[in-house]
C-alpha cells in the first residue's frame, strides 16, 4: 500500500548558507555602516547582535529574505526575546523542527475532515499517511499544502 510521512524539518546547511549571506549583506548596507552587527549560527539557533533594538528587527527581515532565497519557509523561524547587555542587544532565532503533538492532531483532524480514503497515524514527530491509491495520497499532499496549520510541512519517505 502506498504511504508517505508528513514532517517538518529545516535543512541546517541551508540555514548556515543563509546566515553567511545575511552577514555579507550587513557589511554592504549603508544603514549598518559603522555598527557592530552580526549573525552567528550556534548549533540550531542563529544569534543576532547589534547596538539598537530597531536594528534587530531589520536584521530579522534580512535573514528572512536570505532564507527565502535558499528555499526555506520563513514561517519556520521564530524570533526570541530581545536581551540587553551593556551597549549591545541580542536575540536568538530558533527554527521549528519536528511536529508537536497538538499540531499533529490538527493535521490528522484536517485530513480526516477532508473525507479522503486514507489512514492517518501519529508516529513520534511525524504523521504517516497510508492509502490504497496514489491519487488519494497526492490529494492529501495538496490538502496539507493549502491548509493553514501554522507550520511548514514537507513530505518524506514516499513508498508505492
Amino acid at each position: 500500500m502506498p504511504q508517505f510521512d508528513i514532517v517538518s524539518e529545516v535543512d541546517m546547511v541551508e540555514v548556515k548558507n543563509a546566515t553567511d549571506n545575511a552577514n555579507r549583506e550587513l557589511s554592504t548596507r549603508f544603514d549598518f555602516r559603522g555598527v557592530d552587527a552580526s549573525f552567528e549560527l550556534i548549533k540550531e539557533k542563529v544569534k543576532m547582535r547589534t547596538d539598537e533594538d530597531m536594528q534587530l528587527r531589520q536584521m530579522a527581515d534580512i535573514l528572512r529574505g536570505a532564507l527565502v532565497k535558499r528555499n526555506i519557509d520563513s514561517s519556520s523561524m521564530s524570533v526570541g526575546k530581545t536581551e540587553f547587555s551593556g551597549k549591545t542587544c541580542s536575540a536568538d532565532i530558533e527554527f521549528l523542527q519536528g511536529i508537536e503533538g497538538a499540531v499533529a492532531k490538527k493535521v490528522v483532524k484536517s485530513i480526516k475532515d477532508s473525507k479522503l480514503k486514507v489512514q492517518v497515524s501519529i508516529q513520534g514527530d511525524k504523521v504517516r499517511v497510508v492509502g490504497k491509491k496514489r491519487d488519494d495520497l497526492q490529494a492529501v499532499m495538496q490538502h496539507i499544502k493549502t491548509a493553514e496549520l501554522g507550520q511548514p510541512f514537507q513530505f518524506d519517505n514516499f513508498r508505492d
